[in-house]
Order: structure tokens, then C-alpha cells, then sequence
């Protein structure tokens, strides 16, 4: 004989499960169409340091793509650098897309983790106010033990910043990248082997959120 409450028990179970895999699994951007033009906002790791400007990750991405990304890496910039620098090129490219890629120098200047938080979090906020997206890449933190067994891991903070933001994280490709010396020209840059790995683990992530097909 059928138990009602049995029954009403499992129907209500299946609801959960599916209400947990719906959140679980959000909706996917819309792709950008070839020719979207798309801000890849950085410092060193985003600038053509130690490559030819075509063998940095934005050109490859570019390539791969058919978007217009424009590099705006600048070797040693901070996030209160690149924070300074962004209304600008908002307002001068007016991307649909930012990718911002800060906070490494910050680390290796050891600034408070709480004021590079916040710069991007203001620098996410500027990038949505201009109607354009956004996404957060990690940085690697600085670490001896990292460096000496090829083991480097994102900063915890940029988990955090992209949940508070509600923007898609990149997280680790930066740190396996940077994590094996064969795809490095010194102990902080990826070379050009490095910096096309890079722009596949990034073209993934986009494929993942949407964004990119």
C-alpha cells in the first residue's frame, strides 16, 4: 500500500535536489560576438613584459576570439594605480567586457590586503556603472615555499572580492602558469610559452561563464 507521507517525503527531497543543482549551476552569460571590444586592465602579467606585444595572453586572446582587446597592462602598476587609470579608458574604448587583473604588485609591496580589496571592489563598481562586465583574475600570492617547490596559489582575497561583487572569478590560471619554471623569463613573468597557455586557461574560464564559444 502507498504511504502518502512517504510519497510527499520523496517529492519534497527532489525539489531540494533540484532547487540546489538550478543554484548550483547559474545561468551563462550570453557569448560576445567577434569584434566586442574588451579591456584587459593589469600590470606586468598583462603588459608584453619580456614578449613582443603579439605574444601577450590579451592578443592571443584576442586572436582566438576575434574581440578587440586592448592591453592596458602597465608594468608595476598597484590596484590604486590602475584604479586612477580606469574612468579614462572606460570612457575612451567603452568595452563591453573589463578583465581586471590587479593586486600582484600590492602583494609584493606587502600594502594592506584591505586596501586592495577595496580598490577592487571601486574598480569593479566603476566597470558595471559604465554598463560593461567584468572579471576578476587571481594573482598568486608571494610565497618562498610556493616559489622553491613550484606550487604557487591565488590570494584568498580575490574569492571574497568576486563573491561581494558578484563577478566571475579566474583563479587559478595565473598560479599554474607561474607555478612552472618552463613557462617563465624570470621569477614573476610568464614568457611567451607561458603567455599562450595563459590565454587558453582564460579563453576557458570565458567559455565557461559565456561569454566566450
Amino acid at each position: 500500500m502507498n504511504n502518502p507521507a512517504a510519497h510527499a517525503c520523496r517529492l519534497l527531497a527532489l525539489l531540494v535536489l533540484l532547487l540546489v543543482a538550478a543554484c548550483s549551476h547559474p545561468p551563462k552569460e550570453a557569448p560576445l560576438p567577434p569584434g566586442t571590444r574588451v579591456l584587459a586592465l593589469g600590470d606586468s602579467l598583462t603588459a608584453a613584459h619580456g614578449v613582443t606585444p603579439d605574444e601577450a595572453w590579451p592578443a592571443l586572446l584576442a586572436a582566438r576570439t576575434g574581440w578587440i582587446v586592448i592591453n592596458a597592462g602597465v608594468s608595476g602598476d598597484t590596484s590604486a594605480g590602475a584604479l586612477q587609470r580606469l574612468p579614462a579608458l572606460l570612457e575612451e574604448h567603452a568595452p563591453a567586457l573589463v578583465l581586471v587583473s590587479l593586486g600582484g604588485n600590492d602583494m609584493l609591496r606587502r600594502l594592506p590586503p584591505s586596501q586592495t580589496t577595496a580598490n577592487l571592489g571601486r574598480m569593479l563598481a566603476l566597470v558595471k556603472a559604465s554598463g560593461a562586465r567584468a572579471v576578476l583574475l587571481a594573482t598568486p600570492k608571494p610565497s618562498v615555499a610556493g616559489a622553491a617547490f613550484n606550487s604557487l596559489s591565488p590570494a584568498e582575497f580575490y574569492r571574497q572580492v568576486a563573491k561581494d561583487h558578484q563577478v566571475p572569478l579566474i583563479e587559478d590560471a595565473l598560479a599554474e602558469v607561474l607555478s612552472d619554471p618552463r613557462l617563465k623569463s624570470d621569477q614573476l613573468h610568464p614568457n611567451a610559452a607561458g603567455h599562450a597557455l595563459l590565454s587558453s586557461k582564460i579563453f576557458e574560464d570565458l567559455k565557461q561563464t559565456g561569454y566566450a564559444r
